[in-house]
């Protein structure tokens, strides 16, 4: 067995949360030993495909609303505890300029994922940090100090551990969910996890002449027990059904509510905020202005032609209708289908396709203060594995780094480097 090693802290994962509550800690109290444990060959993998390769660092304006899971209330003073503006000037200070896009996305303006990761881990060496690829931790334990177990024998010994393993999303890129083990070891329970951001499969053959096309959506669901969500956002048709932000979003609350309540009704309507009364009028407003129009050039005129196409098919419209031909009842069948059409989802694509992991380390068992454990002495708890998981738009790197710095302020505040004892 390797001889041990011992440090002042011991971070378990060295992703997005990782790095970040690194490179704080250190900040904090520069004469910290601080090293980073990674199970993968290659450090920081998931920042590098997160955003399409381009990786959406924040938002314009994040704020408990944009998450699901936790307490808003704990998420509300660890956001505020560094915000969204102190996360993109410590990106313009590590070198990385944003620049904000649709929605208040903000992106390096290199467009590379690469930039971010890099201006990171530039960072953690100029602290003195050592960053560790290919060091999986097995098991870890609490003696006088923390023993952590690396899976080719070796043995780590730390004062203080932070927990940054992330979830199960994605877990080509190392992210396994091997935290949560842990964390139970260390006396923590876990909220049962499902995938969040990942893209829904549906039965039926609607969407197969629809792959590629995207346009605004409602997506509206209802469970058994009487819950109602609904999301509104771009959605994307795919060869195997739906993704886009109001898909993916919409992921994690059809996987609750299946699994709470067994049965869930899912409706799509193509025209968000719209209702029965505002499409009739825009349509009856169209047949006194153009009644030799057919239904489908009018209704492509704010959807996708394919996409009116087939609405107007599925209303058992014939396609050469114009609008003065148009009856009573075919234009309230449309009508109908343009605001709530059942869709019939078999599945996500899974945690091999999702962002994000919902659910994790239950908040109430974490001082908010701190992120310190509140069940294992100089344990600390950052990111995705934590029952926390946001919308699409750079939240959950958001969550990163304000649960890093609260982290990583923490333990520069508290910890003595090993010299002091």
């Amino acid at each position: 067995m390797t001889r041990p090693t011992t440090w002042d802290v011991a971070v378990v994962g060295a992703g997005a949360a990782g790095l970040a509550t690194a490179i704080f800690a250190a900040r904090a109290a520069p004469l910290l030993r601080v090293v980073c444990l990674d199970g993968a060959a290659h450090i920081g993998a998931k920042i590098l495909i997160s955003g399409g390769s381009r990786c959406n660092v924040t938002n314009r304006t994040v704020s408990e609303r944009d998450f699901w899971g936790g307490s808003p209330r704990f998420v509300r003073h660890i956001l505020r505890a560094f915000p969204e503006p102190r996360a993109a000037a410590f990106f313009e200070e590590l070198g990385v300029a944003l620049h904000e896009e649709e929605d208040g996305k903000l992106f390096p303006d290199t467009n590379r994922a690469r930039t971010v990761l890099d201006a990171l881990l530039a960072e953690a060496r100029r602290l003195g940090i050592s960053v560790q690829p290919r060091a999986r931790v097995v098991s870890l334990r609490r003696q006088e100090s923390f023993v952590a177990e690396l899976a080719d024998g070796a043995v780590v010994r730390a004062a203080a551990v932070v927990l940054a393993t992330g979830g199960r999303s994605l877990p080509k890129t190392g992210s396994d969910g091997v935290g949560y083990g842990l964390a139970q070891s260390l006396g923590h329970t876990i909220v049962p996890t499902v995938p969040g951001l990942a893209p829904l499969v549906l039965d039926g053959d609607r969407h197969a002449p629809l792959a590629g096309r995207s346009h605004a959506a409602a997506l509206t669901l209802r469970a058994r027990s009487g819950v109602v969500t609904t999301l509104t956002g771009s959605l994307l048709w795919t060869h195997f059904g739906i993704s886009g932000p109001v898909a993916l979003n919409l992921s994690r609350h059809w996987h609750r509510a299946t699994g709470a309540a067994g049965e869930v009704a899912v409706s799509l309507s193509v025209c968000p905020g719209e209702t029965v009364q505002s499409v009739d009028g825009w349509l009856q407003e169209h047949a006194r202005d153009r009644p030799r129009a057919k239904v489908t050039t009018v209704l492509a005129t704010r959807l996708p032609a394919a996409v009116a196409d087939v609405w107007v098919t599925a209303a058992r419209i014939a396609a050469d209708t114009t609008l003065a031909h148009l009856t009573r009842t075919e234009r309230r069948a449309l009508i109908d289908g343009l605001l709530a059409t059942p869709l019939q989802i078999r599945d996500s694509r899974g945690y091999n396709y999702a962002e994000v992991t919902a659910g994790g380390v239950p908040l109430e068992e974490v001082d908010h203060r701190t992120m310190r454990s509140r069940t294992c002495e100089d344990l600390y708890l950052v990111g995705e594995i934590l029952d926390v998981d946001g919308r699409l738009g750079g939240f959950n790197f958001q969550w990163a780094w304000s649960t890093g710095w609260v982290a990583g302020q923490a333990i520069g505040s508290r910890s003595k480097p090993a010299g002091e004892r």
